[in-house]
């Protein structure tokens, strides 16, 4: 390997300092400093070796940093004036870092362990530094090897000590005094110490990413699931793909195992596939991989052990398999720890962590993750429901009795109890054969909604068991059923009308004194207008007749449904309200919402007043959708609630979702956030329990996304809306174009500007072939910002030149066009402030300026443009102040080469120095203009003025300039002016009459 030379290594030290954590990082540090040894120079070392702990550090490999460690102690040692007082405070700070190196390393003997820490106690003693951080170190030192009363001093030493800048930061600090008190069984203590750092008031490089973790079984065990939830969303963000923050993934992948969200935690586990392999910090590797476990030992509890897992070392893995080899190498490394330290205490903790139960049964997160598979098998499967014995033939009546009443009544739960029935009757010879039958209606009817083959056999034998028992009514029943199940599967009109015939025939032929003869005919009476307007559907588009004979359906279907509503209202109200609701639906269908709205209201108040109130829940959601389109939304919210209040019943899981959806899209218009996010969440639980994750649930998701957003959650907006963007992106153009958007700002409020700039880029794709260019313009101009703020210079001058070429199709957009150049302007001189650069910013600001002093048609001049002329004058002069500063520094700076190629002489500077001035006046008299609103803008304008009078050797003009502006707003109207101008006004004054 050919020698590097000192600017080579440089300039290495400079890239590796800014590159990602991780072994990559390590590996070109490792050979830096190698590089730095070789070439002799002691200060390049010393930078090299400094480089190096750092870069451990931040990675999966920091017990590394021991070596290099003691060789930067050992120049120290042997020359400490060689170090700078910052090179000499980053060695003892990086002490700290050693302590728990080495208390992470079995393979360190306790006496040499020990010993480091007292190294570290004698070295900050002789250096004036105070020993909290010593006592911080020893207190961790003390409990992993099960000293607590040493602890305890320890922990009561740390408090007690002085904060000096040897101190850790508040929020690691906060974060071990939480975790200790976790340690000791008192979770409430713990997060009370944690709240600044969750609150986001103390933070550093590593949190609150590693609180958020830490936080989220004493959030569950204190029953506070609504904040893990959250905190697991922001959290995990934070920490993923982060190899020095693999314990807090495990944290998140356990937290996920014991919420009932082992499919979120597969996910999590193959996003760190790379990392499951053997980690060089026998600790990290240790709370990582023992996260790993819970949700494997999970997994294989609910017999998915046959499921890929993630491969270890190379090897393809299945749940189970990993799950060995897991648990037998964080034991074994468990156990090196106990041997050095003489306890058992890592080991009992890791053992009693792995074997950790659930907290809850299931907790919504809200994020899209795939379902698992059916188990092949449970490795604690729960029995099914043991078949009554023959002589106990009491609680199996009671069972049918309550399944006869669910079914007769139409309640949603009759299926379940029909289910419980059939599951105790069995094979078993001494049952009713009634009940025989019923259970085989109850079968038949599954197997008519399931749509199967032998629906119309299993239906016709439960037909003839009735009529063999002489039960005439339920055998008119099957017979209705026929009819509905030779439409579904796509019998000719022929058979269905004569079966529909069939079943009004036997309902007919009822004794006349059966209860329920008037019941049956009209629900066969119902049931052939139903499926008459489905057949003349079908005969309408045989005959190619999609208009006038689509409105005479309707119409026809219309007056059947009346007639039967005027023949029934009074004695079946369950019926005539299915007829009502398919009114409301005519009505829709046909444009008409206002005559919907009385319809559907009246469909829901008969089913309750038929003791049916489950059923009122389709009408009330409805309705409520329909009034919200009117513009009622507090008559759609009272409506939206009553369906909620009704579905208490429901057993369709579907319907429970869409109960909720729409509450919260109601409430969501309504600005209360809070409650809609609530009602989303779940709705996307039960929309995944339907099978719908992919349409309902991803509508739910987008939904509860916006809800977080409104209440500025919006690192938890980003993460379920990604987790679902494929799903939505499925969903048409319209919609694709709506959630790259917003996941686009979601990330930009965020501080992620590269992710923000591709999605606004991939947006502008969506609309790249619309024949109106302003979407795809706004998009660009969006992405150009982002790239802009992530410092990707060329390509966000590709991307405002292409959004300001778009714009100019336009026409009519002159404002943007104005930002487009200003952002030009300033890209100009962003790498290197040079005359060139500065020329072209001068140009591009000019070229704003023109558009903005070029009347816009018949329009009359505006106070927007009137405001972005003033602003463009204002950033032109600020550009020439960057010119001009350039060369003052130049003159203030002994290295010569540090400064521009051609300096600027003192009359070019003066000319610069004027001109801005000038452009300051100009803009500070039109924000004059525009009034009190725009009162900042002018004082900035002025007050940049009045500092470049000083620099002009004038100061007292600048000093005029805001005496003047005072005295005016003194003026003004008590509660008019900005608190913080007039101060900072009259400080400018006198610095300048100094």
């Amino acid at each position: 390997m050919s020698t590097m030379t000192r600017e080579e290594i440089e300039q290495g030290l400079q890239e590796n300092r800014f590159a990602p954590g991780g072994t990559a990082r390590n590996a070109h540090a490792e050979v830096l400093a190698a590089a730095a040894e070789a070439s002799g120079d002691s200060e390049l070392f010393r930078d090299a070796l400094d480089n190096l702990i750092n870069s451990y550090l931040y990675s999966s490999e920091s017990t590394k940093m021991l070596v290099p460690f003691a060789r930067l102690l050992q120049e120290y040692d042997k020359d400490p004036g060689a170090f700078s007082k910052g090179d000499a405070h980053s060695l003892f700070w990086q002490f700290k870092w050693v302590a728990t190196a080495i208390s992470e390393s079995p393979e360190i003997p306790l006496e040499s362990a020990t010993g480091w820490l007292d190294e570290m106690e004698r070295r900050y003693r002789i250096a004036g530094y105070s020993e909290r951080p010593v006592r911080e170190s020893e207190l961790w030192f003390a409990d992993v090897i099960g000293d607590d009363e040493r602890a305890e001093r320890a922990y009561a030493r740390w408090q007690a000590a002085d904060r000096d800048d040897m101190s850790d930061c508040h929020a690691c600090e906060l974060n071990g005094q939480g975790h200790y008190a976790m340690l000791r069984g008192d979770d409430a203590r713990a997060l009370e110490v944690w709240q600044p750092v969750l609150a986001g008031d103390k933070t550093c490089a590593e949190e609150p990413h590693r609180v958020l973790a830490t936080a989220l079984l004493p959030l569950l065990r204190l029953g506070r699931f609504e904040e893990a939830r959250a905190q697991h969303l922001r959290g995990y963000r934070m920490a993923r793909g982060k190899e020095s923050l693999l314990p807090s993934v495990g944290k998140h992948i356990e937290f996920c195992a014991l919420t009932g969200n082992e499919p979120r935690g597969l996910e999590i586990l193959a996003e760190h596939a790379a990392h499951v392999a053997p980690l060089a910090n026998l600790d990290d590797r240790l709370s990582f991989h023992g996260g790993v476990l819970v949700l494997l030992r999970r997994l294989k509890d609910l017999g998915h052990g046959h499921l890929p897992a993630v491969p270890y070392e190379g090897v393809p893995r299945t749940v189970a398999e990993l799950y060995e080899v897991l648990r037998a190498d964080a034991l074994d490394i468990a156990r090196r720890f106990d041997a050095r330290n003489g306890t058992t205490r890592v080991s009992e903790r890791f053992l009693a962590r792995i074997g950790g139960a659930p907290l809850v049964d299931v907790l919504p997160l809200g994020v899209r993750s795939a379902a698992l598979p059916q188990p092949e098998r449970a490795a604690a499967p729960v029995a099914a429901p043991v078949p009554a014995p023959a002589a106990d033939g009491a609680a199996l009546a009671e069972l049918v009795r309550r399944a006869r009443a669910a079914r007769d009544l139409g309640h949603p739960g009759s299926e379940g109890l029909w289910a419980e029935v059939s599951a105790r009757v069995g094979t078993a010879d001494a049952v009713d054969p009634l009940v025989r039958v019923d259970v085989a209606d109850h079968r038949a009817l599954a197997a008519a909604r399931a749509g199967a083959g032998d629906a119309a056999a299993l239906v016709t034998a439960v037909r003839d068991g009735y009529r063999a028992l002489g039960r005439e009514e339920r055998a008119a029943l099957s017979e209705l059923r026929l009819a509905s199940v030779a439409a579904q599967s796509g019998a000719a009109p022929g058979e269905i009308r004569e079966l529909l015939a069939v079943a009004l025939r036997a309902a007919e032929a009822l004794e006349a004194d059966e209860p329920l003869r008037g019941r049956r005919i009209a629900l066969a009476e119902l049931s052939a207008i139903r499926l008459e307007s489905y057949l003349r559907s079908l005969e309408a588009t045989d005959a190619h007749d999609h208009g006038h004979g689509q409105e005479r359906a309707h119409g026809e279907l219309a007056a059947e449904l009346t007639a039967f509503v005027a023949s029934y209202a009074q004695s079946l109200p369950d019926l005539v309200a299915e007829a009502e609701e398919m009114l409301g639906r005519i009505a829709l269908s046909e444009g008409d919402p206002e005559r919907a709205v009385p319809l559907l209201a009246t469909a829901a108040a008969r089913a309750i007043e038929a003791g049916r109130p489950w059923q009122a829940v389709d009408p009330l959601v409805l309705r409520a959708g329909v009034l919200m389109s009117l513009g009622r939304p507090e008559e759609a919210e009272e409506d939206a609630r009553s369906g909620l209040a009704h579905a208490g019943e429901l057993t369709d899981a579907e319907q429970q979702a869409v109960v909720r959806l729409t509450l919260a899209d109601i409430l969501l218009e309504r600005a209360d956030a809070a409650e809609a996010a609530e009602l989303a969440l779940t709705a996307a639980h039960w929309f995944d329990q339907a099978g719908f994750t992919a349409d309902g649930g991803a509508q739910a998701r987008l939904l509860l996304a916006r809800a977080y957003a409104h209440q500025h959650r919006n690192a938890d907006a980003a993460e379920v809306l990604r987790s679902t963007l494929p799903d939505l992106l499925e969903h048409g153009e319209q919609q694709a174009l709506a959630v790259r958007e917003f996941l686009g700002d979601l990330l930009r409020e965020l501080g992620e500007p590269r992710e923000a700039a591709e999605q606004y880029l991939l947006a502008a794709e969506l609309v790249k072939g619309w024949e109106d260019p302003r979407p795809q313009a706004g998009l660009a101009q969006s992405a150009a910002d982002q790239l802009s703020e992530a410092r990707l210079t060329p390509e966000a001058v590709a991307a405002y030149e292409r959004a300001l070429e778009l714009h100019r199709l336009s026409g009519d957009t002159p404002v943007a066009e104005v930002r487009i150049l200003r952002s030009l302007a300033w890209l100009a001189i962003r790498e290197e402030v040079s005359a060139t650069g500065v020329a072209r910013a001068r140009a591009l600001m000019a070229e704003a300026a023109g558009i903005l002093e070029t009347p816009q048609g018949d329009a009359p001049e505006s106070t927007e443009l009137r405001s972005e002329l003033a602003q463009t004058w204002h950033q032109l002069a600020q550009v020439l102040d960057r010119w001009v500063s350039v060369h003052v520094q130049e003159d203030d700076d002994e290295d010569e080469e540090s400064g521009p190629a051609e300096a600027l002489g003192d009359a070019e500077l003066t000319a610069l120095r004027l001109e801005e001035v000038l452009l300051w006046d100009r803009a500070a008299g039109v924000y004059t203009d525009l009034g009190g609103d725009h009162l900042a803008e002018r004082f900035q304008c002025l007050n940049n003025a009045a500092w470049t009078e000083r620099e002009l050797g004038r100061p007292e003009a600048g000093a005029a300039r805001l005496s003047a502006l005072i005295e005016e707003l003194r003026t003004w109207p008590e509660g008019s002016v900005p608190e913080w101008i007039l101060p900072r006004a009259e400080r400018t004054v006198a610095h300048l009459t100094d």
